[in-house]
């Protein structure tokens, strides 16, 4: 069991764009936007840091976290070196979030099978990008940002939607 952790968590910490939260909070940060537009960002990342931790501990490669922290702490300052870095970083973010989304979808729609993937799930990441579109208009009216969250809502609708298509309903006698 545990090494089914070990191998499972590194492909999903990272598959799902993790990166992308780390550039979201240093352009909220740089921008100087309201603590309360990214104030979930960094507990996000908290966990991940927290999860990365445990598998480098857990699969003997504590002598990594080094190198990881290194890399962070690069990452970090370079994305803000210049201003069309952050730019850039966050608008390729966009890009990748909604290619990850589009990779979910093409899985789906190969399969025609949803197993055991949770509409309600995705329903509710669609509507935290609603309320995120809300609140950014209404506190920084960010362009970048407010393509950013249309587009994962369309995508998370559209994932919802495939989702309900292809769920197989269950046979009562």
């Amino acid at each position: 069991m545990r090494q089914l952790i070990i191998t499972f968590l590194p492909s999903q910490l990272w598959s799902r764009t993790r990166a992308c939260f780390l550039v979201f909070l240093r352009y909220q940060i740089y921008y100087g936007y309201p603590l309360q537009t990214y104030l979930e960002y960094p507990i996000l990342i908290a966990q991940d840091v927290i999860l990365l931790l445990f598998i480098l501990r857990f699969s003997g490669n504590m002598k990594r976290a080094l190198f990881y922290a290194v890399i962070f702490w690069g990452g970090w300052y370079m994305l803000t070196l210049r201003k069309w870095i952050i730019d850039l970083a966050m608008n390729l973010c966009t890009l990748i979030s909604a290619a990850s989304k589009l990779a979910q979808l093409r899985c789906l729609w190969q399969t025609k099978d949803s197993g055991q993937v949770s509409a309600l799930t995705w329903s509710m990441s669609a509507y935290t990008c609603a309320t995120r579109i809300v609140t950014t208009v209404m506190t920084t009216n960010d362009l970048a940002v407010l393509i950013r969250f249309i587009t994962m809502l369309i995508l998370n609708i559209w994932v919802t939607a495939t989702v309900l298509r292809y769920r197989k309903t269950k046979k009562t006698d």
